[in-house]
């Protein structure tokens, strides 16, 4: 049994000579795990965990009151964000109790106008079909309610309203042991501490916003403490309505966010590093404007880097991302975060090397999560079970080196559209060498990379449709495998 190579830079399969492949370690001892979050990747992880049958427990905590993580939606957002944020250990996540709820909230960036970004048919869980009647690009509420149902038979593993707060390891005779605190949510005096044989990292990425430092930025949100926001405060366009608005970043956030922000707004101004697709600006209506390189709080403005400026600006909202972070990681996050753009000492973007029984499922972006999480669910399923090797340590770390070498901070963004499915494959390639697979993982076909390829301008033409189409068919598109 061996494990995939893949180039950090393009995701292509090598093999590794058995020889080279395995030195002497000593078999994994996984009869109890612990999975952090109750989301897309926690579940899948649970799902597969349960088929693989070598596992005695599986306790999922969930701090939330429901599953869904990300797209669990609350129309409260959080009041505020610090101004930069910059530090990825910043947290833990602040929570919000509104008088008369059961259970505390912890706001996702979840807004109320969202859609996915990517068709259903290639999106879900590959067992799992969305109804045929759901959009082609699914509203936020349709995934919520396909993931309450996806859960269903998961329940009974979930350990809801808890936050996971310290995750350390001891090694004893070889072997890895995860200390674990849990705080209830509903009463501070109430802490669960366990010992699990092995840890699933599935909280989520879109907790922690990042805002960059930007000259006199802060004395700006200091003179103008109502202006500035991050788009994890998003929640509805009306309260822009009639305002100058400058949106900052023209990632998936930051085209949706400007295009609502736009129907409403006076004038909506998108600044950028990179310059958007001309179609996608004229989808969205507003003014591309350079990345700001001041702020000038005396005129309530902004200095752009060609020289320009905007003045009497009314709201500007920083769709700048997340950074990827784990307060609750004490002993270990330094050691694998530095600016928090990624997560260092990981093979495969899965296992910690150093400690294999910590993985990290569904952490790259432009991917297309699911399907991705259900891959990595299947590999350290059947590598925990004994049924699956992985590489050797030097093997793992030239994969983590080269991986760096290629990526720099930005570990785990696939360059190319499709890559993800490559990865995917790769997955499954491996997966299928155990001595016993619990569960089939997916695996990308010629339609599924066309769908892939075709997801950002379908999503375009659908959003000028009126969001009415229920399949790429609907919209004009027919997949012809012999043109593909």
């Amino acid at each position: 049994m061996g494990g995939i190579w893949s180039s950090p830079a393009v995701g292509t399969a090598v093999a590794v000579p058995a020889t080279h492949r395995q030195q002497q370690r000593q078999p994994f001892h996984v009869k109890k795990v612990a999975i952090i979050g109750a989301g897309p990747a926690g579940l899948a992880a649970a799902r597969y965990l349960n088929a693989q049958g070598a596992v005695d427990s599986i306790t999922i905590f969930e701090q939330q009151d429901q599953v869904g993580g990300v797209w669990y939606y609350s129309g409260l957002a959080p009041k505020e964000v610090p101004v930069p944020q910059q530090d990825p250990f910043w947290g833990p996540e602040p929570s919000i109790w509104p008088e008369g709820a059961p259970a505390p909230i912890f706001p996702s960036p979840m807004y109320e106008r969202l859609h996915a970004n990517i068709p259903g048919c290639l999106m879900q869980f590959h067992d799992t079909a969305f109804p045929a009647d759901e959009w082609l690009f699914p509203k936020r509420e349709a995934i919520q309610e396909y993931l309450v149902r996806y859960a269903e038979d998961l329940k009974h593993l979930i350990k809801f309203r808890h936050q996971v707060t310290q995750v350390h390891v001891e090694t004893q005779d070889g072997r890895d042991q995860w200390h674990l605190e849990a705080s209830s949510t509903l009463n501070d005096g109430e802490v669960v501490r366990e010992t699990y044989d092995a840890v699933v990292v599935a909280n989520g990425h879109y907790s922690v916003p990042f805002v960059p430092s930007i000259k006199n930025l802060q004395e700006f949100n200091k003179a103008h403490p109502t202006i500035i926001s991050h788009s994890k405060q998003y929640r509805k366009n009306e309260h822009f309505r009639g305002k100058k608005v400058v949106v900052v970043g023209n990632g998936p956030s930051g085209l949706d966010i400007a295009y609502q922000i736009n129907e409403v707004a006076d004038r909506t101004l998108m600044s950028v590093r990179h310059p958007t697709s001309p179609d996608k600006i004229s989808h969205i209506g507003c003014e591309e404007v350079p990345e700001i390189v001041e702020f000038l709080p005396d005129q309530r403005g902004v200095l752009f880097k060609d020289g320009s400026k905007e003045i009497d600006i009314d709201y500007i909202v920083f769709c700048t991302g997340f950074l990827f972070g784990y307060p609750f990681l004490n002993s270990l996050g330094h050691k694998i975060i530095t600016s928090g753009r990624g997560i260092h000492g990981l093979y495969q973007h899965t296992f910690l090397i150093e400690h294999p029984t910590l993985v990290f499922p569904a952490l790259n972006m432009k991917s297309v999560p699911w399907p991705l999480a259900e891959a990595q669910a299947a590999a350290f399923s059947a590598v925990w079970a004994n049924d699956l090797a992985l590489p050797s340590d030097d093997e793992m770390n030239k994969w983590s080196k080269e991986l760096e070498e290629a990526r720099g901070e930005v570990l785990h963004t696939y360059p190319e559209l499709g890559d993800d499915g490559k990865h995917i494959n790769e997955f499954y390639d491996w997966v299928n060498k155990a001595k016993h697979v619990g569960k089939q993982p997916p695996h990308w076909e010629g339609e599924q990379f066309w769908q892939r390829k075709l997801a950002p301008q379908a999503k375009t033409k659908f959003e000028e449709d009126g969001c009415r189409a229920k399949t790429l068919a609907d919209l004009g598109y027919h997949y012809e495998p012999d043109k593909e």
